[in-house]
């Protein structure tokens, strides 16, 4: 019996796996497949979104070498929608140019391919379509997405692919009653780029420290002489500030990083 590498095996669905846009009469089994592969539990009005195009594009991976009742279904899927990049929860780190209000990003809302058609490549040719889509768009700066904090396969794919993991969100999702991190990753394309490389973030950081540790001894410097009082008084109000703050960036970070 002759023996059959991966790599042999890679190569024969490679010749017989075809991509093309999602449709309506793919409904059912998209269903069917986030339902299959994804902890979170989808809207059905998402799906009829994706099958007719509304707000979102789409492709889907098929096998040409199935039977013919089989050779037309969805074996894997990627959605993805176009933003406003200054709309976006990235627009702080990319920092959209003010003079071109009409940049736009590309964020993949899901992505999966069933289990007996993993690890042959399907999803990096998925995530592909996207990208090529994303640099036809002149305005398009970036493809970005969110990754769950377990998920290590995906998280490896998207390194191998190139993309940048900017951010790391805590309890963004909440799953079957549990919280769980997600990772944001960034591809930019069309010239769009972070606007500071690591090292430039920390020495903007250190610069800002700096800068207020200045500031803080030239107020208490300023009001040395003031008397105990005075000085209580000052600390008190200053207390007040803090908490008022912090209330106000917990309630911040709340609403940025929920899943909707």
């Amino acid at each position: 019996m002759p023996h059959c590498s991966m790599v042999d095996l890679k190569a024969s669905f490679h010749s017989t796996i075809s991509y093309r846009p999602i449709r309506p009469s793919d409904l059912e089994i998209l269903e069917k497949i986030h339902g299959d592969i994804f902890p979170i539990r989808y809207e059905s009005e998402f799906f009829l979104n994706v099958v007719n195009g509304y707000d979102i594009v789409s492709w889907g991976a098929v096998d040409l070498s199935r039977p013919d009742d089989q050779r037309d279904e969805l074996i894997g899927f990627v959605t993805a929608r176009i933003i406003l990049a200054r709309d976006s929860e990235i627009a702080d780190f990319i920092r959209p140019d003010s003079s071109e209000s009409d940049q736009t990003l590309v964020y993949i809302l899901t992505l999966g391919v069933i289990e007996t058609y993993r690890n042959l490549g399907i999803a990096s040719s998925l995530i592909r379509e996207v990208i090529k889509y994303a640099r036809s768009i002149s305005s398009c700066r970036a493809v970005y997405l969110h990754v769950i904090s377990y998920n290590n396969a995906a998280i490896c794919l998207y390194e191998k692919m190139s993309f940048k993991c900017i951010r790391k969100l805590h309890d963004f999702y909440y799953i079957n009653g549990q919280h769980y991190d997600s990772f944001l990753f960034v591809y930019f394309i069309n010239g769009g780029r972070s606007p500071c490389s690591p090292l430039e973030l920390v020495t903007c950081a250190i610069s800002y420290m700096r800068s207020g540790l200045k500031s803080l001894a030239a107020r208490l410097w300023k009001n040395e002489d003031k008397k105990e009082s005075k000085w209580t008084k000052c600390k008190e109000a200053h207390c007040l500030i803090t908490k008022s703050q912090n209330r106000r960036i917990l309630s911040t970070e709340g609403a940025e990083y929920q899943c909707v």
